[in-house]
């Protein structure tokens, strides 16, 4: 049975069994909502769906997404980066928040993934000069 299947059926059951407010479940939709979407997205992980990483803002979360999809608990990292447990539960909590390159680089050697990168649209000098140009005052 579905979760929103399993939801709906529960918020039926405290209206009608229990007289609840309908208004009074809101809040509880709104928990089993998020609750369905996270449970989505891990399955999504385990099967290996990481997604792309679009920009660096999202490396954080990009670097807790490979370890889900990997396989690898927190503590299996820790192991293989030679820290605490507690170091890697704190940095995936934060999203690796202010995350220097090396130490991102030591995180994916960890997990044996390999990093590539792809420009697009690159700032040419020309178009830079263009640009400090029309903005400059006179």
């Amino acid at each position: 049975m579905s979760v929103r299947r399993r939801l709906a059926e529960h918020a039926r059951f405290l209206v009608s069994d229990l007289g609840f407010a309908t208004s009074s479940l809101n809040p509880l939709r709104s928990f089993h909502l998020q609750l369905e979407e996270e449970v989505e997205t891990y399955e999504r992980l385990k099967r290996g769906d990481v997604g792309e990483l679009l920009n660096l803002h999202g490396l954080g979360h990009t670097l807790v997404a490979l370890r889900i999809a990997l396989g690898l608990t927190q503590r299996e990292l820790a192991q293989r980066l030679g820290v605490h447990e507690s170091q890697v539960s704190r940095d995936e909590r934060n999203e690796y928040h202010g995350i220097t390159v090396e130490r991102a680089s030591r995180v994916l050697d960890a997990m044996g993934v390999r990093l590539r990168s792809l420009f697009e649209q690159p700032i040419l000098p020309d178009a830079v000069d263009q640009k400090s140009s029309k903005s400059a005052l006179p």
